[in-house]
């Protein structure tokens, strides 16, 4: 069992205008609830702090954004810490309005400018990302996906798209309230094509969302679209088998996305 992440510390309540409010871990972490403000610890700081400029100004009718706040004394990262105003909704398993979600937000981030931090960063998911478009070559434990991963490589083709600025992670970070337009929380920036990123949601449905099958043909008008969902069935097979904390339960989740997927490539 993982310990239980540390809340933050009342000065960095405090600056962030939740002063004397005690704080409530969010679903097991990482983030937690002061009142009306959420906070999130930060492990790269130029990343928070681009991430938090760009959706301070992002403005989209049909789409809640987590607004990003500045402290007191107008930063965005204090302690370690940013923070964003709280989103009433809750994940629910409406996979095709994730994926429309995931198309009008990178509608809006088209022309953003490619960010200095994307290339320079180590963790297992930018590795997996660049291990699944061939980018860079790592040791993967075969019984943990390395060995499907393998396979799988072999059949990337080159594709006509254009990166750009999206969401790889959207799964799970849309959130669905009553009537209202859906929310997009917790932005996790990469550079890739828009239709990558809605990929990355349907296989993440299959795999562990209890998506239909259909789910993969309703969106097949999509360009490219086996090769996109082909890097990112590889990219999640690629974290599954670097991430410490990987499940035999998630390899299986990707194990039966493998069997939708693969009559397309």
């Amino acid at each position: 069992m993982s310990p239980r992440p540390e809340p933050p510390p009342q000065h960095v309540c405090a600056a962030f205008g939740a002063r004397g409010v005690q704080p409530e871990l969010i679903d097991g972490g990482p983030a937690w609830v002061c009142g009306d403000v959420v906070l999130k610890p930060v492990t790269n700081p130029a990343e928070a702090a681009w991430i938090a400029q760009t959706l301070d100004t992002m403005r989209l009718p049909d789409l809640r954004l987590a607004r990003p706040l500045r402290s007191t004394d107008g930063r965005w990262v204090v302690a370690g810490w940013s923070a964003t105003r709280y989103l009433e909704g809750r994940p629910e398993p409406r996979h095709d309005e994730v994926v429309a979600v995931s198309l009008r937000l990178h509608a809006a981030t088209a022309g953003l400018p490619r960010p200095r931090f994307v290339d320079a960063r180590r963790d297992v998911f930018s590795l997996a990302d660049r291990m699944a478009w061939g980018e860079e070559d790592h040791p993967l434990a075969m019984d943990r996906g390395g060995r499907l991963f393998e396979m799988l490589a072999a059949l990337r083709r080159p594709l006509g798209l254009d990166p750009q600025v999206v969401h790889g992670d959207l799964f799970g970070n849309v959130l669905f309230h009553g009537d209202g337009p859906p929310a997009v929380i917790d932005f996790t920036p990469y550079w890739r094509p828009a239709e990558w990123a809605a990929a990355v949601v349907v296989v993440d449905s299959l795999a562990w969302g209890g998506a239909d099958p259909g789910l993969v043909e309703r969106w097949a008008h999509l360009a490219d679209w086996p090769q996109v969902l082909l890097r990112a069935l590889l990219f999640r097979l690629a974290v599954n088998a670097l991430h410490p904390r990987a499940t035999p339960e998630s390899l299986e989740g990707l194990q039966r996305t493998y069997h939708v997927v693969h009559p397309l490539l």
